[in-house]
């Protein structure tokens, strides 16, 4: 019994969004940084960099998927300009990677999602990219020993100041076109206009990527998209939220509402809060996916409010408009979700693949048989990989709608 519950807190700790929880590290600020192309001011908003993608900061970083692990790589940390959820200009943090492999001429981008690492600013992904405590850094390696450039958003208010926007699938998916266009636009990173561009994440980088996908022909049409792999993604997070409600994923229920909260502050989470809500929300916003999935885990929102937010409707207004599935993305999509996900139910996954190709997008869609949350992004990895290789080597892509 113990080694049962021990597993399964460890697929907990790894998957409340993906295998990426982040040791506890220092974040590197932007006001440490270099500015070629831009400034930023005391309250993170753009400055100089007033286009979305447009570099606001960049700083020498490195990528180890393991700590002190070589990879022939060259990193920076950037902060780039991006957009909220409301359309206003905002300022994100990231990485990009390029491998030092003497490639001349264009070679292929990724723009990648990680899964939920948690809202804390030291969980981001470019605070733990130097130390080789970022375990997605496992899985993006996989792209870079291909000979392709990763961007590595870190998402809105994620090592950037204000609370993280976890969950946000407008904000998400806007920093995930334009951590591509920032790439592009960086000197020294060897990337042009136009570079071949593939979308992918899972879980958390799963909304995000499907935004991306869905967002590109209107938000980021200059961008040479040939592809999106994306699995595991929550399509509706009201239904996410019921599954998980009293379970061991519940933490993912109140970092999304802080998340929704940070987003749009006219839902007030903090009038809906019991002392012990109060308690477990200011312990969530510095907290990673493993200490917050215990903090969370088994708690019904009853247990933490006075009335359930999910229930109001501007609550469900707001979650609702994070939806997947509302508009067709306009290059080929690869899209996997396993049949026993225990924190994403399967049928949220379905139901976007049924909402896309009802659209008429391109969707190659797997159910992964055997295997839950976590193992779903470890065993559909390569194969996600090879896909967006074939998409860059113009092959054609098939459909099963």
């Amino acid at each position: 019994m113990h080694v049962r519950t021990s597993l399964r807190w460890l697929a907990v700790t790894a998957a409340a969004g993906l295998a990426a929880a982040t040791l506890a590290t220092t974040p590197a600020h932007a006001d440490d940084a270099n500015t070629p192309g831009g400034t930023e001011t005391s309250d993170g908003a753009p400055g100089a960099a007033s286009a979305p993608g447009d570099i606001v900061t960049t700083e020498p970083s490195a990528f180890h998927p393991l700590p002190g692990q070589p990879t022939h790589t060259k990193a920076w940390k950037i902060h780039y300009r991006s957009t909220t959820a409301k359309g206003e200009p905002n300022t994100v943090s990231g990485t990009v990677i390029v491998p030092q492999d003497g490639r001349t001429g264009p070679r292929p981008l990724i723009t990648y999602a990680v899964g939920t690492v948690g809202v804390g600013d030291h969980c981001a992904p470019s605070a733990g990219f130097p130390r080789g405590t970022t375990l997605e850094a496992n899985l993006i390696q996989q792209l870079t020993l291909r000979g392709w450039a990763v961007a590595v958003t870190d998402y809105e208010g994620l090592g950037t100041p204000g609370d993280h926007t976890y969950t946000v699938g407008r904000a998400a998916g806007h920093a995930v076109l334009d951590a591509a266009r920032a790439a592009i636009r960086l000197p020294g990173a060897g990337l042009s206009k136009d570079s071949p561009v593939g979308i992918m994440g899972y879980s958390q980088g799963g909304q995000a990527t499907s935004w991306a996908a869905e967002l590109h022909g209107s938000y980021a049409p200059e961008l040479k998209v040939k592809g999106t792999a994306t699995g595991g993604v929550p399509g509706d997070l009201l239904k996410v939220a019921a599954f998980n409600d009293g379970s061991y994923g519940a933490g993912l229920i109140f970092m999304a509402a802080i998340g929704q909260n940070a987003a749009f502050p006219e839902l007030d989470l903090e009038t809906y809060l019991n002392p012990l809500g109060t308690s477990l929300i200011g312990k969530l916003r510095d907290s990673c996916v493993a200490d917050g999935s215990v903090l969370g885990a088994f708690k019904k929102i009853s247990d933490v409010t006075t009335r359930n937010p999910l229930e109001q409707p501007d609550w469900r207004q707001r979650l609702r408009e994070s939806q997947v599935g509302t508009r067709a993305p306009d290059a080929p999509v690869y899209l996997y979700h396993a049949l026993a996900d225990e924190l994403i139910p399967y049928g949220t996954g379905k139901q976007v693949r049924a909402d896309w190709c009802a659209k008429g997008a391109q969707v190659e869609w797997h159910t992964i048989p055997l295997g839950e949350h976590v193992s779903g992004v470890i065993t559909q990895s390569p194969l996600a990989t090879q896909w967006l290789a074939d998409r860059f080597a113009g092959k054609p892509a098939r459909s099963n709608c």
